[in-house]
């Protein structure tokens, strides 16, 4: 078990479950370390929280190593009894493979998968300190599944899950503190499709509100509820975190069809969509 206590950092914390997580982190007594690039939604949170905690705020661009290792210098400085770490930050990118271009996967793996990379490395070596920690790394479920238009997506977030996986095990065979749950949401009501951008070969906006709004009556978890499960799994150590019955179901379908779920999923996903 790891004990909810001292202080934990947080990246993409301005908003979606970020936001959530270090409400209720609070809420149990955590310090904060918030970051985000959205500095006004950084302070307009921590006006929220108050002042019962004691809380820092860092505007942080996760997609630049030195602004993710100035981070965590200032981080420990400010909460010496730092031990978690959510690496949460995230975008999305809609298109398929030839719709994007390089720069734009480039741009998206930068934040989605070199952030998570950035940001584990700056701050384990401080982990290691403690009597206890835990790092918690935000894939998807589309880091267990790769659906059609989310090849740079699913790519990183598989990324993420293998690196998070890789390192956990590289923890406990040296008998390290520190913890490691790598997380897989399904859908969670965040502005996260609404704030996405679109390939430079995608010309129809009409394919692009359609996938926002199957996105939006997909998304029935709410950050709240994706946050207490997150906290549930961190003090259970759970080394794999599934938000949502749809990721639980999709995770399920997966092991059963590896290379073929993706016809019975879109035939469920078009229900959804139809209101069935």
């Amino acid at each position: 078990m790891t004990a909810i206590r001292g202080a934990a950092a947080i990246t993409g914390a301005a908003s979606g479950i970020g936001r959530a997580l270090a409400i209720e982190l609070a809420q149990r007594g955590c310090d904060l370390a918030l970051a985000d690039r959205d500095e006004a939604g950084l302070k307009t949170l921590a006006a929220e929280i108050g002042r019962q905690r004691k809380i820092s705020v860092h505007r942080v661009d996760v997609s630049e190593p030195a602004d993710i290792a100035q981070f965590a210098r200032e981080a420990i400085a400010a909460h010496p009894a730092l031990g978690i770490l959510v690496n949460n930050a995230g975008v999305a990118l809609m298109g398929t493979f030839e719709e994007i271009d390089q720069a734009q996967m480039d741009w998206l793996f930068d934040i989605n998968f070199w952030g998570v990379v950035h940001g584990t490395r700056a701050f384990l070596p401080h982990l290691k300190t403690r009597a206890e920690a835990h790092i918690v790394n935000v894939s998807s479920i589309f880091g267990i599944i790769a659906p059609p238009g989310q090849s740079a997506y699913a790519a990183a977030k598989f990324a993420v899950r293998g690196f998070s996986e890789s390192v956990r095990h590289e923890l406990a065979v040296a008998g390290s503190p520190v913890k490691l749950s790598v997380v897989h949401p399904g859908g969670v009501a965040t502005s996260i499709a609404r704030s996405s951008r679109t390939g430079v070969g995608v010309t129809d906006n009409a394919r692009r509100a359609q996938m926002i709004d199957r996105f939006e009556t997909a998304a029935r978890t709410t950050p709240k509820d994706a946050a207490l499960r997150i906290i549930k799994g961190i003090e259970r150590n759970e080394p794999r975190i599934l938000i949502g019955n749809d990721a639980r179901f999709m995770d399920i379908l997966q092991r059963f069809r590896p290379g073929t779920y993706w016809a019975p999923l879109q035939r469920k996903l078009e229900r959804m969509a139809k209101g069935k």
